[in-house]
């Protein structure tokens, strides 16, 4: 009868402590103590009816390189982000600045064998980190594809292509590196994260 008696108990304190996750994920989750309070808004100042652009309004992104490639191909990097699992990713836009369409060099994706059966892309791409004295080189995932944009290969004038390349991350403290593409200019880029 002991027994019987210690599994009610059991179960009695499995289901009260259930209830009280259950209690406190619910607090958790409801108007974080505002008061009843209407949030703020933050719609921008108005003058006779007419409203005023807000900061980010009509501001470009400046990009971090330009780089200018053969036959009027043009690479503007965008972005550089450090995230936490130890890779940079570089985002950017490829643009045929020619007067013509033109094929995309097979020269971008390097000449590594592994990188070249998958296609065009941007697998040749590096980030040389002279602080270091090292290179690196695109990643790839298991099956040897190369982690970045792939599968184009002509680019009409005036078409552009949204790009992105990863990378291993440098060392913390490394925050600029020179990026380098075959057949473009290589430019110095700052990596934010």
């Amino acid at each position: 009868m002991s027994m019987r008696f210690t599994a009610k108990a059991h179960r009695g304190m499995v289901a009260l402590t259930v209830a009280a996750g259950l209690a406190l994920g619910v607090a958790g989750c409801g108007s974080g103590g505002d008061g009843g309070k209407k949030p703020k808004t933050s719609a921008p100042a108005t003058t006779n009816g007419v409203s005023e652009p807000s900061a980010q309004e009509g501001q470009t992104d400046e990009p971090l390189a330009e780089l200018k490639g053969s036959d009027g191909l043009l690479l503007q990097i965008t972005s550089a982000q450090r995230d936490s699992g130890g890779f940079v990713t570089v985002n950017g836009s490829l643009k045929n600045d020619g007067a013509k369409s033109m094929s995309v060099p097979s020269a971008l994706s390097g000449n590594e064998t592994e990188i070249t059966r998958n296609g065009r892309s941007l697998g040749g791409a590096t980030l040389v980190d002279s602080k270091s004295k090292k290179r690196y080189y695109v990643l790839r995932d298991t099956d040897g594809r190369p982690l970045t944009t792939t599968g184009f290969s002509t680019l009409k004038s005036g078409e552009s292509l949204a790009v992105f390349m990863q990378f291993p991350s440098p060392p913390t403290d490394t925050t600029e590196v020179t990026f380098q593409l075959p057949t473009f200019a290589a430019a110095p880029i700052q990596i934010s994260g």
